[in-house]
């Protein structure tokens, strides 16, 4: 795979992460092993996870997991990117969660602990903490840095001004700042372009999204007549969180399932792949996270890496997802200031 900056930083990442969040749930260890192994084959080095994964099941599995497989591959630690985050509940104890100077340490420590490694290559707070002062959560970050236990940290799940709050405090208190940001990022969910996307790209943070398949709607393996069955995300769960069934199955949805079979067509590959590759290449982005159950899932994924999409398929896959941008703020200010962007 080819590799991108992360962020300003000068350290390379492959242009598909590994996301782990099914390792201990729907990956069992071995599936899990499988899919690190040919993840590394393939290339791969940025391997993401979190201390809260599998989301259902017991916390912390999924370091667990990866802690064993870099033990078992003692000479590959240093080519990894290793990513994990904190901020979510680990128990009922009342201070197991958010983005205190305390619980940061400590899920930090138990973190390094799982992983059985003296590093972390990203830590990521996993979403914003309104009860913590965004200052105590940097000069947490900034502890961590400084003592060698964390070499870069990052965000997830932030909102427009979180995300430039966080900066610029950072620049402000001279410490740290996030050199990434993992949103939620697809096809069918394009809402971060309006705010996310340029402070991202205005203040240099790389660009690492989850759910890039929209949980699996922009594989090719859902149709109009027919709804979800067996063993798929939504076969199990037609409710399941932000890709229930019922929220995503509207028109919009099957016009760029529609589009992405016909440029699935023309270049005789999987609607994944178009889909993965679309994402890779939007302003940016540095490492889709690719979440897969098995190895042939990966694989097939992975080979998004090898293909590329014309202008044309560019414009018809960029014209059919085009988000309802809501009149105002978005659309007023997007039509007030399109004269003076025509000049940059």
């Amino acid at each position: 795979m080819r590799k991108r900056l992360l962020g300003r930083t000068g350290v390379l990442v492959s242009e598909f992460a590994l996301g782990t969040m099914t390792f201990g749930q729907e990956a069992d260890e071995p599936a899990a092993n499988a899919l690190l192994d040919h993840y590394v084959q393939r290339g791969g080095n940025l391997i993401d996870t979190a201390d809260v994964y599998p989301p259902v099941g017991p916390r912390g599995a999924s370091e667990e997991i990866i802690g064993r497989w870099l033990g078992r591959h003692p000479g590959i630690r240093n080519s990894i990117i290793l990513a994990t985050k904190c901020r979510g509940r680990m128990d009922e104890s009342g201070n197991s969660e958010g983005l205190s100077r305390r619980w940061i340490i400590q899920a930090c420590e138990s973190s390094l602990r799982r992983l059985g490694t003296d590093h972390i290559d990203l830590y990521q707070a996993h979403q914003w903490d309104p009860a913590t002062p965004i200052e105590e959560t940097l000069a947490a970050f900034e502890m961590l840095v400084r003592s060698g236990k964390v070499r870069y940290i990052g965000v997830s799940n932030f909102t427009g001004w979180q995300l430039e709050r966080t900066v610029m405090m950072a620049r402000h208190l001279g410490i740290s700042a996030p050199v990434s940001l993992q949103p939620q990022y697809n096809m069918l969910a394009r809402e971060i372009e309006w705010e996310l996307v340029p402070v991202c790209i205005e203040e240099g943070l790389g660009i690492l999204p989850w759910g890039p398949l929209g949980q699996g709607w922009l594989s090719g393996k859902y149709t109009r007549e027919t709804a979800p069955a067996g063993a798929t995300r939504l076969g199990e769960d037609p409710n399941r969180g932000l890709e229930a069934y019922d929220r995503r199955n509207i028109e919009r949805t099957w016009r760029i399932v529609d589009a992405l079979h016909g440029v699935a067509s023309e270049l005789g590959v999987p609607p994944a792949r178009v889909a993965l590759r679309w994402l890779a290449d939007r302003p940016g982005v540095t490492a889709p996270l690719l979440g897969a159950r098995t190895v042939e899932q990966l694989r097939d994924n992975l080979l998004a890496a090898d293909i590329s999409l014309d202008q044309v398929q560019r414009v018809r896959l960029d014209a059919v997802s085009e988000p309802n941008t809501p009149d105002y703020p978005y659309r007023l200010l997007a039509e007030n200031t399109a004269a003076r962007r025509s000049l940059l």
